[in-house]
């Protein structure tokens, strides 16, 4: 009898053994697949930025080109353990929240808790301190923080609302945007349309990569919940809003802003105490991401015990997700700050004293592969992949988010050299992605102006706006930076519009093409191979 016992015990304790393995090898497989999914992404730039460091064209000192590539292979880390923790938690733990929300049918705790899910968010979100503190001479930057906030949170409810009532995204789109642009005209009026770049890049730079996932599956639980003929479709679009929000918010703040607001140019270079530097900047991230992951466990741990009862095995997992999300992006935001900041102020600098042209096609090029490493685009990506059942292939977005963030970038160069208005861009860019809209599927309108808000993240924020200051300090002067270098977050939140809905014309046009073919077939068909029943 004991025997017996002691064989059942032993066989459970092998048990045990072997799926305590085979979740370690799950997680192993895994991490590797995320890790090589990273090294692909990060690997163009680094090699283009540590090519130009040994050439005579930039002058960078070896601890410097150290440093970033040092900051690299951190970077491909932070962005394998971030990918793999959005899968686990960040994903499902906002459709879980959406699908919840919408089956209590409280449609007044729904749009609440969307307010308050996207302020708490974006206040936390490092993408937005990033600027915050590289224009905190021209507003306080908590200031900067709460109005985003703010706007935010009204434009993630405006969304729900839009989502739960099937209403058609491209109306509220233009009544939005032709609204800013008619205030635009009150605040140049005013005599500070300098500030209308930074307007514009508080709407890129919401969109971070704390933001994307959560809010995306927030919006795929909503409407995958409600149902209808057209779920899929309204559930892209939230980008589209939320990124509207905060730059009417900033809008309206700086109409009422008094005095003249001037711009002083930060510190982008390395410091001599290196280490005091970098356990400076680890301190501060692991305390802005550990805010940023505060206030969604604390929000969905609330939200757990009132409305959603998920079964807390599933939460445990989840928070094993938050743990891999919290290190990964902790990793990333401090190689970001200590590598690629200072880095890329020196190219901009260094690349506008030596060639113009040389410059606008590093910039397109940089602008081209910097994409590959936004940890929120591969989320949005294999999202759209899922949800269209690969209509809108991976492949295919990246190209067409590449060419499109490449594009902006190259633009924006040459604004710097020429120094003309961030308007002669926008508005041409904005009218032609909402005249574009009235003719693509609408799913691809609603991919493309999500897109546009995703592909703007932190290195858009801490990479290439440095390198636009610094070409901007070479070119203009450092008085000019907030008129002119600032703006392309803006850009590279714009292009991808375009050229998303260039794959909506692509596929009309493929699907004419086939119907033609086979109408064509039909009409030559031999006469004598139809049969005739009569």
């Amino acid at each position: 009898m004991r025997s017996d016992k002691s064989s059942a015990k032993q066989d459970a304790q092998n048990a045990s053994e072997k799926r305590s393995g085979g979740a370690w090898a799950a997680f192993g497989k895994s991490m590797l697949l995320k890790l090589r999914e990273a090294l692909v992404s990060v690997l163009p730039i680094t090699v283009i930025v540590l090519v130009l460091c040994f050439t005579p064209i930039v002058d960078v000192t070896p601890k410097e080109a150290a440093v970033f590539a040092v900051s690299a292979i951190f970077l491909i880390l932070g962005i394998g353990l971030f990918n793999l923790g959005s899968d686990l938690a960040m994903t499902p733990m906002g459709e879980k929240i959406g699908s919840g929300l919408t089956k209590s049918r409280n449609l007044g705790l729904l749009l609440t808790m969307s307010f308050i899910m996207g302020l708490l968010i974006t206040i936390a979100e490092p993408d937005l301190s990033v600027l915050a503190q590289q224009v905190s001479a021209v507003i306080n930057g908590p200031l900067l923080i709460a109005i985003v906030g703010v706007g935010v949170g009204l434009f993630l409810l405006l969304s729900v609302l839009k989502i739960v009532f099937k209403k058609n995204l491209n109306p509220l789109l233009l009544f939005f945007y032709m609204g800013l642009f008619a205030l635009c005209a009150l605040l140049i009026n005013s005599g500070k349309g300098n500030m209308i770049p930074l307007i514009f890049d508080s709407g890129g730079v919401t969109t971070g990569p704390i933001t994307v996932p959560f809010i995306m599956a927030l919006g795929v639980g909503v409407s995958m919940t409600i149902g209808g003929r057209r779920a899929k479709a309204n559930s892209f679009g939230l980008f589209a809003l939320c990124s509207i929000g905060p730059m009417l918010a900033v809008l309206i703040l700086s109409l009422f802003i008094k005095g003249d607001m001037q711009y002083a140019l930060p510190s982008y270079t390395l410091g001599a105490d290196f280490g005091a530097e970098f356990a400076a900047t680890l301190g501060d991230t692991v305390v802005d991401v550990l805010i940023a992951m505060g206030l969604i466990v604390v929000s969905f741990l609330v939200l757990q015990f009132v409305v959603l009862r998920l079964p807390w095995k599933k939460v445990l997992q989840m928070g094993v997700g938050i743990l891999y999300t919290f290190i990964g992006l902790v990793i990333f935001f401090t190689a970001v700050h200590m590598g690629f900041m200072p880095i890329g102020f020196k190219l901009g600098q260094s690349l506008a004293e030596f060639s113009k042209p040389l410059l606008i096609v590093f910039s397109f090029v940089i602008g081209f592969v910097v994409v590959l490493a936004e940890p929120a685009i591969h989320v949005l990506n294999k999202q759209v992949e899922q949800i269209t059942d690969g209509a809108v292939s991976k492949r295919a977005m990246l190209i067409a988010l590449s060419l499109g963030v490449g594009i902006s970038i190259g633009l924006s160069v040459i604004r710097i050299i020429y120094g003309f208005s961030i308007l002669y861009y926008l508005i041409p860019g904005y009218v032609l992605s909402l005249g574009m809209s009235f003719f693509v599927p609408k799913l691809y309108t609603a991919i493309a102006f999500d897109s546009g808000g995703v592909a703007s993240g932190p290195l858009t924020a801490s990479f290439i706006l440095p390198f636009a200051v610094g070409a901007c300090t070479v070119l203009q002067s450092d008085s000019a930076v907030l008129d002119m270098a600032f703006g392309i977050v803006a850009m590279v939140a714009m292009t991808p519009l375009i050229t998303i809905q260039l794959l909506g014309f692509r596929a009309i046009a493929t699907a004419k093409v086939k119907e033609r073919m086979t109408i064509r077939r039909i009409v030559d068909a031999d006469d004598e191979q139809i049969i005739e029943f009569m």
